[in-house]
């Protein structure tokens, strides 16, 4: 495949036209990007069969991703017209996630695009859904559609969580501001810039047992603080007085909260590599996947 750089779609394994299929193509025509989908298919019960008529099986699975491979053709015939550079292909493997490894690796890729797909939280205890591996381990931006109410995102919602002076902070939350404000512009959409400064979690962080809590001055000192950083980080990247919000909340309900009242199409959030127990529930990011009500793209902090 070309090295040329390109957007990748991930297919769902069923042959249904979902909402990333029209995102996808929108996001090709304002990058200005190929498009590639792939399809990754893997019946249990064929594999299972296939140790007692491995020929039969072959045939059938072969007869199968045929016509899978002829259902995506038609998709990408759709996005063609539109003006749209696409391949596609199906691919068969077990392992999803390590058959997207190839194209992470050996291709030039600017984004993935995929529709999410929420999952129980204790389910998510046990098992590492695609989702929450792609937002936890690839370094590539991850855009997961959850509707395409707008196929072209006409509000994007930038959301930096964590605002101190520290050198590899500010250098990835410019990143994740930077990422809003290019998609909003190649899409002729408003960009919305928002932090949420939960001072009261910072408060019972310093209680212990047994500890006085610290002066009130000192707390409203840090908001302070902060709020000259988001400022500091909005004015950078030039976004107006007026789309720029610093509020005082938890932040998974007042993000939440906030796209719905403003109608966001897509929420731009940092995500990071988890370890231990933070590791199976999950971050910020994807704890708002679970209630966000848009689609959200993931950044990674560059190396």
């Amino acid at each position: 495949m070309s090295q040329t750089r390109r957007l990748l779609l991930v297919a769902p394994d069923a042959m249904i036209r979902t909402p990333a299929f029209d995102r996808a193509t929108e996001l090709a025509l304002v990058m200005d990007l190929p498009l590639h989908i792939v399809a990754i298919d893997y019946l249990e019960l064929l594999s299972v069969a296939g140790l007692f008529a491995p020929d039969q099986v072959k045939q059938a699975r072969d007869g199968y991703v045929e016509t899978h491979r002829h259902w995506l053709w038609q998709q990408a015939e759709l996005a063609r017209r539109h003006g749209v550079e696409v391949t596609s292909e199906v691919v068969w493997s077990k392992d999803a996630y390590q058959a997207l490894q190839h194209y992470v690796t050996e291709i030039p890729l600017a984004l993935i695009i995929k529709d999410a797909e929420p999952e129980p939280a204790m389910k998510r205890i046990f098992f590492t859904p695609l989702d929450w591996r792609l937002l936890r381990d690839c370094p590539v931006p991850v855009h997961l559609v959850t509707n395409a109410r707008h196929p072209r995102p006409r509000r994007v919602l930038a959301v930096v969580d964590v605002l101190r002076s520290e050198q590899q902070d500010l250098v990835f939350n410019d990143q994740i501001v930077d990422a809003a404000v290019k998609l909003a512009e190649q899409c002729n959409a408003q960009v919305e810039l928002l932090h949420a400064f939960d001072w009261v979690a910072v408060y019972a962080s310093d209680m212990g047992v047994g500890a006085l809590p610290l002066a009130t001055g000192l707390y409203e000192a840090l908001g302070q603080e902060q709020r000259a950083v988001f400022e500091s980080l909005a004015e950078r990247h030039g976004v107006p007085p007026q789309q720029r919000h610093f509020i005082e909340g938890a932040p998974l309900s007042s993000i939440c909260t906030f796209a719905t009242d403003q109608q966001c199409d897509v929420i731009v959030m940092g995500t990071t590599q988890h370890r231990g127990l933070d590791r199976r529930l999950g971050s910020t990011a994807e704890q708002i996947l679970q209630r966000a009500p848009c689609s959200l793209l993931a950044i990674k902090p560059q190396e």
